[in-house]
């Protein structure tokens, strides 16, 4: 026998990198904090450990991008979360309305291979850290493995971002960390849950099926669970209609150690969707599966909930519920709180358990870097937050949200060779942080921007025309309110409430309550004060006008629903419905009295919750005001909010008017290179990235073709095509103008008031 003699040991090929920042994971978070950052000029390094971009809205995993606005059971309005994930969404629908993963896919990687400060290292994993020689508190390198090259990196850094989802980073250097709930009494929050609930969430892997088109038979591999009716208590709500993240329900391992055991909790995983499968194809309880063939099984399972670390605050329920005003705030979020029973498809109760805020919450500074690693930034689903917390963080938009904010923080860094506390401790460096978010698009809830800079701040605005909400016709189908109450929401302005008048079918005559609501705070749209109430008894008749006439003078412009229900249930045939209207304007949308089953109120937080109609025609009431309703002047492109919220702050323009024009005129000629326009992609819509089919590819608010020009009709830019919210025109050298007009030459969907909601100008 022949033996080769030992080799002397081989280390793999090293590559060495600097960056000013270096990232560790490629989700929304880290993606959309490497797309921020480098825009801001900072070198970026991404090691992630994945083939594709995206973390669980990738193709490996198919969930869709969920955020303050991408849910039924919520008062949120208009809570889309802007900045970089937004530009995402809009891309992606714009490509790809039918929500293919794939496609997908394509849309993050072009936003970062078009980022010259970007480096990419996908399929690496980082597995190891180094502390920098003179203080063990700051990370100066982060080491990873790509299987696929055989090469090690080292990226060397003074900034560093953990956005791992495990927090493999944060972990290696020593950054503290929780797993698992707290208790009710350490936080004082009395949804945490019991010990037989459970304390992690688990994980979920998704499944997709295609119809063939003739009879195909399934026998499932010998690991799959067997006979799933009689092992899983929710196996009712198996059908072949629901695929991919609609069986986000189809879950476990919220009772193993959701790190080092998630491949066991892969595998039983497989075991259920195997089982599930061979249950719908072959117990004889679902014939039309006849023709279906299992198409896609996720190889990687969605992961929910592991380690989360400590920064110098901790986001806690009560910063969800009571929504407090942070000096620092740099993000939002929207999502309830939803926990999951730790036993996932196994548990006897309902796989999740909702606790809704009247509106979206502020997310601090404080959250997003560790408390104790010096240079060590955290974001997606670890960042500083309780379980309870934790709960709502977790949903990717919110957390692609936090991303930006830390990209952007990054920047900050930089610029003033700071670190992230050195950013908390000083007023002024948060202010500028926050400048920056929202000069990018970011929303930050509840905060306006104030930036000095901004020339357009000085100029008086005019337009050719303003809207004004005289009567949105019936031209729409009857919307019945049977069973549940239907709303119109809209702002008003400080006066009078004007006359209302509603187009009602009213079969046999009723008993109709009509009541004015507003809210407690400006910052929701939650319909917790009552204003007026009317009893009427209506009587029969299709198509007729009920005008009410509300005793109210509101102090101050605010949000207000209208709301019809009937005071007792009607007899068979007997329902009463509001006439609806295909028009639709800008901050101004109908809605509907919806309860999730499984919400919980807790602590008296019970309210009304009225979620939109979610259809792309008849989003209002047929409905008209004496005298009509204004609102949307010109000014409004200066107020600085770039979405509604108790008013439309938006200009728009009469639909009747043939060239619509807003101009800013300042009295003495103003020099500046850089314009930028915020447009209505309509933020009350979540535009979900994957399975939902969108039915058009832009919004149908959104301006499609503009010009600007000087105020001598010179063009200096004009736009032939446009789909996303925010316009960033950057002019080949600087211009000197007294005047600056935009021109309004096309809107996606003719008959829609044009809309803006900013125009900036920078030198």
């Amino acid at each position: 026998m022949i033996v080769a003699p030992p080799v002397p040991f081989r280390s793999p090929k090293l590559v060495e990198l600097t960056a000013d920042l270096a990232i560790v994971g490629g989700g929304l978070a880290g993606t959309c904090a490497a797309i921020a950052a480098a825009r801001e000029g900072v070198k970026v390094v991404i090691i992630h450990d994945r083939p594709v971009l995206g973390g669980n809205a990738s193709s490996e995993i198919r969930m869709w991008i969920c955020g303050a606005t991408c849910q039924n059971g919520s008062n949120n309005r208009w809570a889309r979360e802007g900045g970089v994930i937004d530009e995402l969404l809009l891309e992606n629908l714009h490509r790809n309305p039918e929500g293919n993963a794939l496609i997908g896919d394509t849309v993050l990687h072009e936003k970062i291979a078009n980022e010259p400060n970007i480096t990419l290292l996908l399929n690496t994993a980082a597995f190891e850290c180094g502390k920098d020689a003179t203080d063990p508190d700051r990370i100066a390198w982060v080491r990873g493995f790509c299987s696929q090259n055989s090469t090690l990196y080292q990226v060397d850094a003074p900034l560093f971002f953990d956005a791992s989802g495990d927090g493999i980073l944060g972990f290696l250097s020593g950054a503290a960390f929780r797993m698992g709930a707290e208790n009710k009494d350490e936080f004082d929050e009395p949804f945490a849950p019991s010990g037989e609930f459970g304390g992690l969430l688990g994980h979920t892997i998704y499944f997709y099926s295609k119809d063939i088109g003739r009879p195909v038979a399934y026998t499932a591999p010998s690991f799959a669970i067997p006979n799933i009716d009689q092992r899983i208590p929710r196996y009712k709500n198996f059908n072949i209609k629901s695929q991919g993240c609609q069986l986000w329900w189809i879950e476990w391992g919220g009772r193993l150690d959701t790190v080092h055991e998630s491949e066991n909790i892969k595998w039983e995983l497989w075991r259920i969707v195997y089982g599930v499968w061979g249950f719908i194809k072959n117990s004889g309880k679902f014939p039309d599966a006849a023709n279906l063939t299992l198409e896609w099984v996720g190889q990687v399972p969605g992961k929910r909930e592991s380690r989360r670390f400590e920064g110098p605050y901790m986001l806690s329920q009560k910063d969800i519920v009571h929504r407090p005003q942070h000096a620092d705030a740099v993000a939002f979020g929207g999502w309830s709180i939803d926990l999951h029973p730790a036993d996932g498809v196994y548990a006897n109760v309902a796989g999740s358990h909702h606790l809704h805020s009247k509106g979206p919450y502020q997310i601090p500074f404080r959250s997003y870097y560790s408390r104790n690693i010096k240079n060590l930034f955290l974001g997606g689903r670890i960042i500083s937050a309780t379980h309870v917390a934790f709960g709502t963080t977790r949903v990717m938009a919110t957390c692609a949200h936090g991303g930006q904010a830390v990209g952007h923080a990054a920047a900050l860094c930089k610029q003033l060779n700071c670190l992230p506390a050195d950013i908390s401790a000083d007023p002024a460096k948060i202010k500028a942080l926050q400048i920056n978010l929202q000069r990018s698009g970011q929303h930050i809830w509840g905060l306006a921007l104030t930036d000095p800079a901004d020339l357009a701040q000085t100029a008086t605005v005019t337009a050719s025309s303003t809207y004004r909400l005289a009567t949105l016709p019936a031209d729409g189908r009857p919307w019945s309110f049977e069973k549940i109450p239907l709303g119109q929401l809209l702002h008003l302005p400080a006066g009078p409430v004007p006359k209302v008048t509603l187009q009602l079918d009213v079969p046999v005559a009723a008993e109709i309550e009509f009541t004015l609501y507003t809210t407690s705070r400006l910052d929701h749209h939650t319909p917790d004060v009552v204003l007026a109430q009317e009893l009427r008894t209506v009587p029969s008749g299709m198509n007729q006008a009920v005008t009410l006439a509300f005793p109210v003078t509101l102090t101050e412009g605010r949000s207000v629903f209208i709301v019809v229900q009937h005071v007792t249930p009607p007899a068979p045939g007997a329902a009463c419905a509001v006439l609806r209207s295909k028009q639709l304007v800008t901050g101004v949308v109908a809605v509907n009295n919806y309860r999730n089953e499984n919400t919980v109120a807790v602590g008296g937080f019970a309210y009304p919750v009225f979620s939109p109609l979610r259809r792309p025609e008849e989003q209002n009431f047929a409905i008209s005001f004496d005298p009509p309703v204004e609102g949307f002047a010109p000014a409004s492109v200066l107020n600085c909010v770039d979405h509604p919220m108790h008013q439309a702050n938006a200009w728009l323009a009469d639909p009747a008017d043939p060239s619509p024009r807003l101009t800013l005129t300042w009295a003495t000629a103003q020099t500046f290179r850089c314009i930028e326009l915020s447009f209505d992609t309509d933020f009350d819509h979540p535009i979900e990235s994957v399975l939902m089919h969108h039915p058009d590819r832009v919004m149908p608010y959104c301006i499609k073709r503009y010009r600007l020009l000087d105020a001598a009709g010179h063009v200096l830019h004009e736009c032939v095509e446009n789909h996303q919210s925010r316009n960033v025109i950057t002019l080949p050298a600087s211009i000197t103008t007294a005047a600056l007009h935009l021109e309004i030459l096309e809107v996606n969907q003719l008959g829609v008031p044009p809309a803006v909601f900013a125009v900036r100008c920078y030198a």
